[in-house]
């Protein structure tokens, strides 16, 4: 053997030896959470649930780092930047998809490794239950033939946007779009009657429901919906389409293997307490848990999806 091979060969050794301890240790301090909304929000409410529950499992804390600004982009764009080392991980959704393809941001899920997704919120098409369609399909037959006369409330350039942009897809249908900054304000025009319809979760339209004032016309969730068992799905109408919200987690791209491996046996051990699951769900979401092969595979057909409705969505 060469003086160079030697000198190469003892190198690796040692890089081998010194890399061994740390990702046996792995982690061996806190675990910084970068949550890119503010706090009292949605993702910041569940993401300290998941936090919280997950201390034990990790063997460290996990504290929350609050980054909001520019539809959330501000914090990914920081955590991107973030060592590859397993103690930074940042929660993402869907809206970051929506964001980078519309040219808002250019920090995409490609500058970060899936770990997990814990919560899921299905999105409900719903409308005022003074409309004549009692069904999906008298819904859709209603659009097709009065293209772009349904007004649906959404937030412009949003998930809400992004839903109903695929339901239009899906169906082969026309939307007009009201512009509203919260679901709130939505949920208050449709009840009023100033929209036709919105996209909604149940936490949010469950009690409009459940009074009288609107209906259920399909569900984006894959199987039908316990608040909802009697309002069908679009997977089982026959339409390839999922609309929820997910939160998950991302660590910086170049995390090696092992840590994320590390970090997502954690996260599924939390999956399986049933505490965990009761809070999540306190706060208004299933909790659905997705490991880093799956939440890979609905993130990426998402994004393609986003990528190719994107003209829909810029207004």
């Amino acid at each position: 053997m060469s003086y160079c091979m030697r000198i190469a060969s003892t190198l690796a050794a040692l890089c081998l030896a010194t890399a061994a301890p740390a990702l046996a240790d792995f982690p061996s301090r806190a675990v910084q959470m970068i949550v890119p909304w503010g706090p009292g929000g949605g993702s910041d409410i569940q993401m300290r649930v998941v936090a919280n529950h997950a201390e034990s499992y990790l063997g460290q804390p996990i504290p929350i780092i609050n980054m909001p600004g520019v539809s959330g982009t501000l914090g990914l764009a920081e955590a991107r930047e973030r060592a590859a080392d397993g103690y930074t991980i940042a929660q993402i959704h869907e809206g970051l998809l929506v964001a980078y393809h519309t040219g808002l941001t250019d920090v995409h899920i490609r500058d970060f490794e899936p770990i997990a997704s814990f919560t899921s919120s299905a999105q409900f098409l719903v409308v005022n239950a003074a409309a004549d369609w009692e069904s999906f399909d008298d819904f859709v037959t209603y659009a097709q033939e009065n293209p772009g006369e349904l007004r649906v409330g959404v937030t412009l350039a949003g998930t809400p946007h992004l839903h109903a942009a695929m339901i239009e897809d899906a169906v082969g249908i026309e939307f007009s779009y009201v512009g509203h900054e919260g679901t709130g304000e939505r949920v208050r025009a449709l009840v009023g009657g100033h929209i036709d319809a919105i996209i909604g979760d149940v936490s949010s339209v469950q009690e409009f429901v459940a009074n009288g004032d609107l209906r259920y016309m399909v569900a984006g969730s894959v199987e039908r919906h316990p608040a909802a068992p009697d309002t069908p799905t679009l997977t089982e109408l026959g339409f390839d389409v999922e609309l929820s919200n997910n939160r998950g987690l991302w660590a910086p791209a170049g995390t090696p293997d092992e840590l994320l491996e590390a970090l997502e046996t954690a996260f599924a051990n939390l999956a399986d307490n049933a505490e965990f699951a009761a809070a999540i769900e306190a706060t208004g979401a299933d909790m659905v848990f997705r490991g880093r092969e799956d939440y890979s595979i609905y993130m990426s057909r998402l994004d393609e999806a986003v990528e190719r409705l994107a003209n829909q969505l810029v207004q």
